[in-house]
């Protein structure tokens, strides 16, 4: 039974598709639809089945002799469903492999971990995911790498900060919490000829609106749970490399013991079935939002680099397709019981960690406690919002009510 997608769909770069008259390649929302699936080797059946396996059974002693050949031999090794999944956001991310692990958080850990030994240097983009930062701070240090953080803006300037000792350049793109844009070029072209391996957050463009590896990046990370899954009811993180990077990190990972639950990979793969009609739709909702912000009396700055008016609009323009629905914006300073009226009376806007689902969520932030390299000066309440693919008047209108409750 083949254990792999059609040749053409599964390939990170489609292969020519004949129609008897003209080669053409495959669209991408096209591979996003078809890639990992072989509904042939499983009785015609669209999706994947679920293969709950721990122990796999080998029909002789040769067999289980050449197991180590053996694509399928241990539940933790993988499965058809996880095969699937990791062969569909190659797809996507136009990637040699992907490596899946149980947490976009784990992602992040596997990944440094995986390049990093005592003594090595690593620079790491001050606007990071907090447990990007925390695994610096509490975990890398303590194996002895040293950690140091730089200005997101720095761009080419990353030149002075490289070190003999220097392995890896994590940059997110955009920045948690603030959406700085980074030079992701420039930095590439001080790290490679170096051989020093850069890595990328991409959970923001959900893998669809932004293809670092594209640009020479080696690593492409996102956080599953988000855009990925789409509606927030299961944990994923995958790592997609470059061809001189996936042994590496898929070794690493499965001498941890990493790997994933065949629910929640099936669960994955389905939600990935709609990326992109979701994230075209979570464009247009975050952009009219936030150009309603934008006018607000109450806000004094929005950060979303698909506006015209942000900073980084131009380099986001030049490596990116889309915008997702995460965005930030700062409101006049206002006491904490202002605040709580505002948000506590919002019927639409959810307040709860993570973002990427269906619906829309707001929380208040505090980018100050989350940076060390930069400081985050700009007065005001940080606000952060996922807009989700409700009817976008109707968020408008949820939260005109919640700042005239902010004004009482």
């Amino acid at each position: 039974m083949s254990l792999s997608p059609p040749s053409d769909i599964a390939s990170s770069q489609p292969a020519a598709a004949t129609d008897g008259h003209r080669n053409r390649r495959l669209g991408p929302d096209t591979v996003i639809c078809h890639a990992g699936r072989d509904p042939s080797a499983h009785f015609g059946v669209v999706n994947p089945p679920v293969f709950h396996a721990s122990t796999i059974l080998f029909p002789t002693l040769a067999a289980l002799d050449a197991k180590a050949e053996a694509k399928v031999r241990y539940g933790r090794r993988g499965t058809p469903t996880t095969f699937a999944l990791e062969d569909a956001v190659s797809a996507l991310e136009e990637a040699a492999g992907t490596v899946l692990t149980p947490s976009g958080a784990n992602a992040i850990s596997t990944t440094l971990l995986a390049h990093l030994d005592p003594g090595d240097h690593v620079l790491i983009a001050d606007n990071v995911y907090g447990p990007c930062r925390h695994c610096g701070n509490d975990v890398l240090r303590r194996f002895g790498v040293e950690v140091e953080f730089y200005d997101p803006l720095v761009g080419s300037g990353i030149d002075r900060l490289i070190k003999p000792n220097t392995r890896l350049i994590w940059m997110e793109a955009p920045g948690s919490l603030t959406f700085e844009m980074t030079d992701i070029t420039a930095i590439v072209a001080a790290a490679r000829p170096r051989g020093i391996v850069t890595v990328v957050d991409n959970t923001w463009s959900g893998g669809v609106f932004f293809k670092p590896l594209t640009l020479g990046v080696d690593i492409s990370v996102q956080a599953g749970t988000k855009y990925i899954s789409g509606h927030s009811d299961l944990m994923l993180g995958t790592i997609s490399c470059s061809e001189t990077s996936y042994e590496r990190v898929k070794g690493f990972a499965q001498r941890l013991g990493i790997c994933v639950g065949p629910d929640d990979a099936y669960l994955a793969q389905r939600g990935l079935r709609t990326i992109s009609v979701r994230m075209r739709q979570h464009h247009a909702n975050a952009l009219e939002l936030a150009n309603w912000l934008a006018n607000r009396p109450e806000v004094t700055r929005v950060m979303y680099p698909a506006l015209q008016t942000d900073p980084g609009h131009e380099l986001w323009r030049t490596h990116f397709t889309g915008a997702s629905g995460l965005f930030g914006f700062v409101i006049r300073e206002t006491e904490r019981r202002r605040l709580a009226a505002m948000v506590d009376g919002l019927r639409l806007f959810g307040m709860g960690s993570s973002w990427g689902g269906y619906e829309s969520l707001l929380l208040p932030t505090d980018p100050r406690i989350l940076r060390s390299a930069t400081t985050w000066r700009e007065p005001g309440q940080c606000m952060r919002v996922h807009v989700g693919l409700e009817d976008v008047s109707d968020l408008i209108d949820d939260l005109e009510r919640g700042f005239e409750r902010l004004a009482r």
